[in-house]
């Protein structure tokens, strides 16, 4: 005959149930099941099913269980006890045990007959016994850490570090609290695998990694071992828990566990044991916080790799190391947003039907040259939108150029697109793009969590700049921008960097407010074919027009060279009416779609 043991981290957590084969056994925290555990929050109503069966008992986590269920240090759906084994959910142990025996009989002392915490400072004075071998396990820390390919072979490999370098200890394991302080055993090893199984103090792991957030060593009293004894305190003289320090989230440490050797004189004070078990304790220590280190730069790569995706360089630099949350919160700000939509792509997926992963490398790499100037110029990247890229300048951190430089960058893109789009065989070869660029205030802010954070813009500076770029299609220019931007180009920048013409007043569909149209060129130099008088016309033609000087317009639009397009959504409109503005003109066109 056999019973099923559960015992919490209390002295009085303590019930069991004598199982017989073949009947099944339900197990949880629900008090009309077989074995309850009221104590134990990780135990769910209905958390395992148990059925011996031949000697052996089979554990089924059940699937209304929230938690996992932990055998011989690793999560398991099910497994199989012998007599002595145990199984673990939250902070309470499951142990299979012959009713013969009389379990409950044996000492369980679940105090420590002392108590011992270690400073800095103090274990900074403690030279290391047999330091060669102390240095020759540290030296390849680094490269364990690097080398776990998961969690759960960073704890095993963490284990194994420990006991190769504190002989001392009988046992070692990676030990963690979750949110509800349930403990759990990530990875256990013992030097001798006939010693049984390892059953660490709850009470320690709770006082180290809990309250004092410091490693804590307990002495037991010397008690002998009974053969089927398996409580910590009776397998254990000692046991020190070292937390690995991180987010305020993670609460796990590292548990070393041992006896005095016969030939050591009994250390009946707790002085004495100090003394003896401090170097031991100042190598966990260091373990600790090498892990938490290298942990923490893990964590810093990832989230810099992640942030990577939005942010340029120089943005990244601006925000440091530390990168404050406060700084993506998301907040009201004046913002300059540009937006580039991929022209060509229906014609290319029609050719290319067949070949849809080709279209795609070709997609991705012409919205790659779209991200590329974005973040080249310190802009951040809001969104995709289809075969479209928004970026955005102004945010987090903002620079007196912010506009400037979201010029910049559309006249990047355009230069590289047209400098491509004649060549077979390129991958641009086709496309066309056109760009919205305007300024404004809006709200923008993250979205996200610390390892993958998503950035976007609200307000109707966002719309405003999604319009222009539709209205390219319409007034036949690569890059449009509003009047604010405008100004600033023409009074910001030279004419070697960028030049600028108003098209039109126009109301765009679905707006109520008209808005001064402007398109933004490359210098003369890049663009010879519209000369510095060849804009003045233009800006003649338009004062013309506006005023409802039509005949006038007409015939300074005449003048532009025949290959220059803008000309045409003036000239034809123009021309729809007989060169004769409406009787109610105001300026304004109205534009009848987006």
């Amino acid at each position: 005959m056999y019973e099923l043991l559960a015992e919490g981290p209390e002295p009085k957590q303590r019930v069991k149930i004598a199982v017989v084969a073949d009947q099944p056994v339900v197990v949880g925290r629900e008090l009309g099941v077989d074995l309850p555990v009221p104590w134990d929050a990780s135990v769910s109503r209905r958390h395992v099913e148990v059925v011996l069966r031949d000697g052996r008992l089979t554990v089924r986590r059940l699937p209304a269980a929230s938690n996992p269920v932990f055998f011989r240090g690793q999560q398991v759906e099910m497994c199989e006890l012998q007599p002595g084994e145990h199984f673990v959910v939250g902070s309470t142990c499951f142990v299979l045990a012959d009713a013969h025996t009389a379990l409950e009989d044996s000492p369980t002392p679940s105090s420590p007959m002392e108590e011992l915490t270690f400073t800095r400072q103090a274990l900074q004075q403690v030279r290391y016994r047999d330091p060669d071998k102390r240095i020759e396990v540290l030296s390849h820390l680094p490269e364990l850490i690097w080398g776990a390919r998961t969690d759960s072979d960073l704890h095993a490999r963490l284990v194994n570090l420990l006991l190769a370098g504190i002989g001392d200890a009988d046992a070692a394991a990676v030990v963690s609290l979750d949110p509800s302080d349930a403990i759990n055993i990530l990875h256990w090893e013992r030097r001798r695998e006939t010693a049984g199984e390892f059953h660490p103090s709850s009470r320690l792991i709770h006082e180290a990694l809990q309250k004092r957030r410091q490693s804590v060593l307990h002495v037991w009293e010397n008690l002998e071992p009974t053969e089927q004894s398996f409580t910590m305190a009776q397998e254990f003289d000692w046991a020190f828990c070292t937390p690995v320090l991180g987010p305020a989230a993670e609460c796990w440490g590292l548990y070393l566990a041992g006896r005095f050797e016969k030939n050591v004189p009994q250390r009946d004070t707790l002085q004495a044991t100090g003394l003896f078990l401090q170097s031991d304790v100042k190598f966990a220590e260091l373990v600790a916080e090498i892990v938490s280190s290298v942990r923490k730069l893990n964590q810093l790569e990832r989230q810099q790799a992640g942030l990577r995706q939005f942010f340029s360089p120089v943005m990244l630099s601006a925000l440091g190391d530390t990168l404050d949350p406060q700084l993506l919160t998301p907040r009201e700000t004046d913002v300059t947003v540009l937006f580039c939509d991929l022209r060509g792509f229906s014609k290319k997926a029609e050719v290319l039907r067949d070949d849809l992963l080709g279209l795609l490398d070709r997609v991705s790499q012409a919205l790659g040259v779209m991200t590329r100037y974005i973040l080249a110029n310190g802009g951040v990247i809001g969104d995709f939108h289809g075969d479209a890229a928004m970026g955005f300048w102004g945010w987090p951190v903002s620079t007196p150029d912010d506009s400037l430089r979201a010029c910049r960058a559309a006249l990047a893109i355009r230069a590289e697109f047209e400098a491509t789009a004649g060549q077979a065989g390129h991958v641009l070869a086709g496309f066309q793009m056109g760009i919205g660029l305007a300024r404004g205030r809006a709200v923008a802010g993250s979205i996200g969590t610390s390892d993958q954070v998503k950035v976007t813009v609200f307000g109707p500076v966002v719309n405003l700049a999604s319009r222009l770029e539709s209205m390219t299609r319409q007034l036949r220019v690569p890059i449009l921008i509003d009047e604010e931007l405008a100004e600033l180009v023409r009074s910001h920048m030279t004419p070697g960097e960028a030049r600028t013409r108003r098209l039109a007043r126009v109301q765009p569909f679905g707006m109520e407010q008209p808005v001064t149209v402007s398109e933004l060129l490359p210098p003369e130099a890049e663009c010879p074919e519209l000369t510095g008088d060849h804009l003045a016309t233009y800006d003649t033609a338009v004062e013309h027009f506006i005023a409802g000087r039509w005949d006038d317009a007409y015939r300074a639009l005449r003048r532009m060279p025949t290959a220059d397009q803008a000309q045409d959504f003036l000239s034809l409109l123009i021309a729809q009416h007989n060169r004769t503005a409406p009787s109610d003109w105001t300026g304004v066109v109205r534009l009848p779609s987006k």
